[in-house]
């Protein structure tokens, strides 16, 4: 890749991998640690902290979290902030640990995840257009401002376009297999 391309890149590859990241938060029917990345819990005076860095995390059956906090005196927040997040599931608390048991998927959920997903794809795929169009018009005040030749202009429209490609399969590519998963549980 040139250097006149290299930014571009490295904003699609992010977008992609907030894609990607995003994805791993949807809670599909069995346990995964990532739905609580963006759950924060008031602590300690006020302090919100990710409920990850608050407790042991661990997933000891398919369908189950468990949630040991390493303070016992913030186990009341962390279950108040599981409860006020849109995990939609309610926690289990015997005073030591907090359990999240996930229900089984119904039909009628796994088709609503999986219409939430294709939209954060397209989201995805509009940013990674955004950039493309971004780059498109830099390699044009280049070419107009003399830095480059019309030829190396259209070469770089051309690696442009090849990055916008790659991007956007890659993209589908996670739509697809995020689907796959949330409909074979």
């Amino acid at each position: 890749m040139s250097a006149h391309t290299k930014p571009f890149e490295e904003k699609m590859e992010k977008t992609v991998k907030n894609l990607e990241s995003e994805l791993l938060t949807i809670r599909a029917g069995r346990a995964n640690a990532h739905v609580l990345d963006k759950i924060k819990a008031e602590c300690y005076g006020g302090m919100e902290m990710p409920v990850n860095q608050l407790a042991n995390i661990s997933i000891p059956e398919a369908r189950v979290i468990v949630i040991s906090p390493y303070d016992g005196s913030t186990l009341k927040a962390i279950e108040k902030a599981i409860n006020q997040s849109d995990l939609g599931i309610n926690p289990n608390s015997d005073g030591k640990v907090i359990r999240l048991v996930f229900p089984e998927l119904t039909e009628e959920r796994r088709k609503s995840l999986t219409k939430d997903i294709k939209k954060k794809g397209e989201e995805a795929k509009v940013a990674v257009r955004n950039i493309r169009r971004d780059a498109m018009d830099k390699a044009k005040k280049l070419e107009k401002g003399s830095e480059i030749t019309e030829d190396e202009k259209d070469d770089l429209e051309k690696e442009i376009q090849k990055l916008t490609d790659k991007f956007t399969a890659e993209i589908d590519k996670l739509v697809e297999a995020k689907n796959k998963d949330i409909m074979s549980i």
